[in-house]
């Protein structure tokens, strides 16, 4: 379909900040029209949106890929026709990798990958330190042309000195760090929250302040250098205070936060690796700072994490299980149920968080107008379904919704005006 056409006819239209019941008229790939009753002529090929959400592709900051080096667990091939079965057009790799992309060489390695196999835009972050270890920072100017950001993720730089020489050299590019923000010295040994389920079932916790003291380091550092700062994968109430307060202070922060991390606490989950990630699940309080985070503006971005592990790996309960949860395949509709259907946000916030803000924080451009790539989603909103990761497109199957019923699965997705994905196709 790249060089043909394609109407899709009466859906709500969403993005931008606004919604209407419209019609979108695609041609050689680009989003030719926006408005009432386009007509098709007898080449064009019409789909039917009636009770659909379409919107702009979503872009999704926070992706581990797993390749190279890691195969067994992703493919670039298998996480963007996840991406696209969610409705996800652009995703940010995540750089823990092997080899991790920390010089021009290694990301050359990784791009050739995203060229020959990926289905929709892969944009990859470069690490901030050598080997993602925190020692050295990397050639950042080297590096810019090539990368969407910088990231240490699945680490946090624990060295102030070394952050800060980071951040000089990456405000010096005109970059942006997305930070892991975790003080390992604060981690007693824990694997979930330390709240009210570790306590009542003997489990080591994780305890909040392990999040935000780096952030709250970071602060000065932000306002010493001048670098743009991208908090990711929010889950403390303290954590959201902070970000609030930077932004007062006029500093150039942003902050995502999860589906998993909006609609659950630490009580929900259940001794099964599916429920375990970094940073965990945690207590009522910081989840509902969390959602009045991004009420409020200042949690700007729904990003995944989606980070698959094989099943073995994923096998041995909260104690041994690896780290981390698939969620590009639910993220929409997850957010869309729990949180636009009960009145929590809009279905135009919920669109800017998972789609114009990041584009605009990480200038990727794109949105949902004339003239742009055509890179859309249309969204089902009336018809329940059940979530069954049987049915995942990633290798990864770990997920804490199982079984979970949902409004907003993808029907159609479209990537510079090509089918990506296509329900019962």
């Amino acid at each position: 379909m790249n060089k043909g056409k394609l109407l899709i006819r009466g859906g709500l239209a969403v993005g931008m900040g606004k919604s209407r019941i419209a019609d979108i008229l695609i041609e050689d790939g680009i989003i030719a029209a926006i408005g009432t009753d386009i007509s098709a002529d007898n080449q064009t090929e019409i789909f039917d949106a009636t009770g659909c959400v379409v919107t702009y592709g979503l872009a999704d900051a926070h992706v581990h890929l797993r390749e190279p080096g890691y195969s067994e667990k992703e493919t670039i091939a298998t996480g963007t026709a996840a991406a696209a079965h969610g409705g996800v057009t652009t995703v940010l790799s995540m750089p823990n990798l092997n080899p991790a992309p920390d010089s021009v060489e290694n990301i050359a390695i990784q791009q050739a990958m995203i060229d020959e196999q990926a289905v929709i835009e892969v944009r990859p972050y470069a690490t901030i330190t050598n080997r993602r270890i925190g020692k050295q920072i990397v050639d950042a100017a080297a590096l810019a042309p090539h990368c969407v950001g910088f990231s240490d993720d699945g680490s946090g730089v624990q060295s102030r000195e070394v952050m800060l020489e980071a951040m000089k050299s990456i405000a010096a590019v005109d970059g942006i760090i997305a930070a892991h923000c975790e003080d390992e010295s604060l981690l007693a040994g824990g694997y979930i929250h330390a709240g009210d389920y570790a306590a009542l079932n003997g489990h080591k916790g994780i305890p909040a302040c392990s999040e935000y003291m780096p952030f709250i380091r970071d602060i000065d550092l932000i306002a010493q250098s001048g670098c743009r700062y991208h908090f990711c994968h929010m889950s403390a109430r303290n954590s959201v205070i902070a970000l609030r307060n930077a932004k007062r202070m006029g500093l150039p922060v942003s902050g995502e936060t999860g589906p998993h991390y909006l609609t659950m606490v630490d009580l929900d989950i259940m001794n099964e690796g599916r429920f375990k990630m970094n940073p965990p699940i945690r207590s009522e309080a910081d989840r509902d700072a969390l959602i009045e985070g991004i009420i409020d503006g200042t949690i700007e971005v729904i990003a995944t994490d989606h980070a698959p592990h094989t099943a073995e790996q994923k096998s041995k309960g909260l104690a041994g299980s690896a780290m981390g949860v698939v969620g590009l395949e639910t993220s929409f509709a997850v957010c869309y149920t729990k949180l636009v259907r009960t009145g929590i946000i809009t279905i135009e916030k919920l669109i800017e968080l998972m789609c114009d803000n990041p584009r605009r924080i990480f200038r990727l451009g794109g949105g949902l107008e004339v003239g742009q790539r055509a890179d859309i989603a249309v969204f089902d909103t009336t018809t329940p379904f059940k979530v069954d990761s049987s049915t995942f497109l990633s290798k990864g199957k770990a997920t804490p919704f199982e079984g979970w019923e949902l409004l907003g699965r993808c029907r159609l997705t479209l990537f510079g005006g090509k089918v990506v994905w296509r329900e019962n196709e």
